[in-house]
């Protein structure tokens, strides 16, 4: 058995948890924050057995998309903010983090 911990971006929680549930796969959504960017997660937690962690991992690829955004960086914490002009910078947002875990013993009450 394996536990597959997925983080995603909000965006894409909805979708994620909707091919999941079709495709008969239940989940334990928990709300989460990048450090990064700051801004809202959805973290997966799908038990499955060995031989299904390909087609749980294929959901995911096919509902956590990356995308493009514009995002200002925050201002510097020290030294001199008058001459700072934040201007925004395009990065990568989306897609999803995932782990694969082996699972020593599972119950269910």
């Amino acid at each position: 058995m394996k536990l597959i911990v997925a983080i995603v971006q909000d965006k894409d929680s909805s979708r994620l948890s909707h091919a999941l549930v079709k495709s008969s796969f239940r989940a334990t959504k928990l709300a989460s924050t990048g450090g990064f960017l700051r801004s809202g997660n959805t973290t997966f937690m799908i038990g499955v057995e060995d031989e299904q962690v390909d087609e749980v991992l294929d959901i995911i690829r096919n509902n956590c998309k990356v995308r493009d955004q514009l995002v200002t960086p925050i201002t510097p914490m020290s030294g001199t903010t008058e001459s700072y002009m934040p201007l925004p910078v395009e990065v990568q947002v989306g897609g999803a983090t995932v782990f694969v875990m082996p699972v020593e013993r599972f119950e269910h009450f």
